[in-house]
């Protein structure tokens, strides 16, 4: 999985979309799912964001490539919401995760990472006469929509080899491998931004 994207190319609607208006639907989306109060509700919700997958011609294997990294951590997040929060809240936390996680993902799978940092960048020029750089401003807002799934894809891949050695669970056995291999995974990026033309000159 990468962070400069996972673009699949069908001849879906969510495709055809322009950038911005698929941007303004997360936002909004982002919006509506924290002010649901009810389980039911954001469970369906989660459940509706599942099915636009279908609405842009993703195959199956993608969609699990989406949602199987979040497994560990949803599983970890309602585990420990629920002893010191109760079952309500953890349900509440776990549905919007999933939810976001999967419009976000979706949205990476129907958007070329190019479009989606014009996009932003345009979005962004006002911010130019304060000094500010929209072009790595609308890269780093493409790179943060990947980064969900790709962190919570090495948290998976950790917990899967401590149990095939059969090690117990441990903050400090799972916290430390996470961060070297974070720290891997950003270097790879710098050194993949670079080779594209993204350096600080």
């Amino acid at each position: 999985m990468s962070l400069l994207g996972l673009y699949h190319p069908t001849p879906s609607l969510l495709h055809r979309l322009p950038a911005g208006l698929k941007l303004a639907a997360l936002l909004v989306a982002a919006i509506g799912l924290f002010l649901i109060p009810y389980e039911i509700w954001l469970i369906a919700a989660a459940v509706g964001c599942l099915l636009l997958y279908a609405v842009g011609r993703i195959p199956v294997r993608l969609v699990w490539a989406q949602l199987k990294p979040i497994a560990f951590v949803v599983l970890f997040v309602f585990g420990a919401q629920w002893i010191f929060a109760g079952l309500h809240t953890a349900i509440l936390i776990c549905a919007r995760l999933i939810a976001l996680v999967a419009l976000a993902g979706l949205l990476t799978l129907t958007t070329r990472t190019t479009e989606l940092v014009a996009t932003v960048e345009k979005l962004l020029q006002p911010l130019r006469r304060f000094g500010a750089d929209p072009t790595r401003l609308g890269l780093l807002v493409a790179l943060t929509l990947r980064s969900v799934p790709v962190l919570a894809e090495i948290a998976s891949d950790i917990r899967e080899a401590q149990r095939a050695r059969g090690i117990a669970w441990s903050v400090r056995g799972f916290v430390l491998p996470f961060v070297i291999r974070t720290l891997r995974r950003t270097e790879s990026l710098g050194e993949a931004l670079v080779a594209r033309g993204v350096d600080d000159d």
